[in-house]
């Protein structure tokens, strides 16, 4: 990480701290290419995907772990998603808005991204980063948060952050592996791990009974609070 502060990570303006990485598609030696951070993503799914297939159905979908309801309108004059109490809802999160109409029994679904959050205490007032132009009622409205079963998404948050570290950081430095990444790696295959052994059951996820039927597999399939021999050994 110094090596990488004192060459691209300097500031125009002495005394001013600087970011030392971003994410962007800027050319700008800290901006860590978008593609570059997706494709490490995709990786570790792949990763996560192929660990858990003899449990579950890969690759995974999002699911609903949330819902709430609108405590204002959407409409001309409010453009933002107020809830009707405290939600734990994140930037980057994805939403859907619902609402039935009971006097002609439709139902409009649309889908949004969070980009910004206006009330950071209770997480319940947001604006989406696409416009919203229908006019959703707050007394028929639900409001869904979909996310991947946790801890899926902090397993491939940690194995992806992982690399790209030592090979923006690290790779300026001997040994090019750090304890950081090293951390955030044994982390994430320990969340893999209870997965294997049972400690752990994802919601939602589709799970597969080819662990109990299959001959081939010679190691049971083991239950909460009992210590297995499934384990999948950090290769760092």
């Amino acid at each position: 990480m110094l090596a990488n502060t004192l060459t691209s990570a300097s500031p125009d303006n002495l005394g001013q701290p600087v970011n030392l990485m971003n994410v962007g598609t800027s050319l700008d030696f800290n901006v860590v290419p978008e593609g570059i951070i997706d494709q490490y993503i995709k990786w570790s799914d792949d990763e996560i995907n192929g660990a858990l297939s003899q449990l579950y159905a890969v690759p995974f979908e999002r699911v609903s772990d949330f819902e709430g309801q609108l405590l204002v309108d959407v409409d001309d004059y409010n453009n933002y998603i107020i809830m009707d109490g405290p939600a734990p809802f994140y930037i980057g999160d994805l939403i859907v808005l619902t609402e039935f109409n009971p006097a002609t029994r439709d139902t409009v679904t649309e889908m949004y991204t969070i980009e910004e959050l206006l009330n950071e205490d209770e997480q319940n007032m947001f604006q989406t980063a696409e416009p919203i132009d229908y006019e959703y009622r707050a007394n028929c409205t639900r409001v869904l948060r979909l996310q991947y079963p946790a801890p899926i998404g902090l397993i491939s948050t940690r194995l992806a952050s992982a690399h790209v570290y030592e090979k923006y950081f690290m790779a300026e430095a001997s040994p090019s592996q750090s304890e950081y990444g090293k951390w955030q790696r044994d982390s994430a295959r320990a969340e893999i791990n209870n997965i294997l052994n049972g400690v752990t059951i994802l919601h939602g996820a589709v799970r597969i009974g080819n662990r109990f039927v299959s001959p081939y597999l010679k190691t049971p399939y083991r239950h909460l609070g009992n210590k297995g021999p499934n384990v999948m050994e950090s290769a760092s």
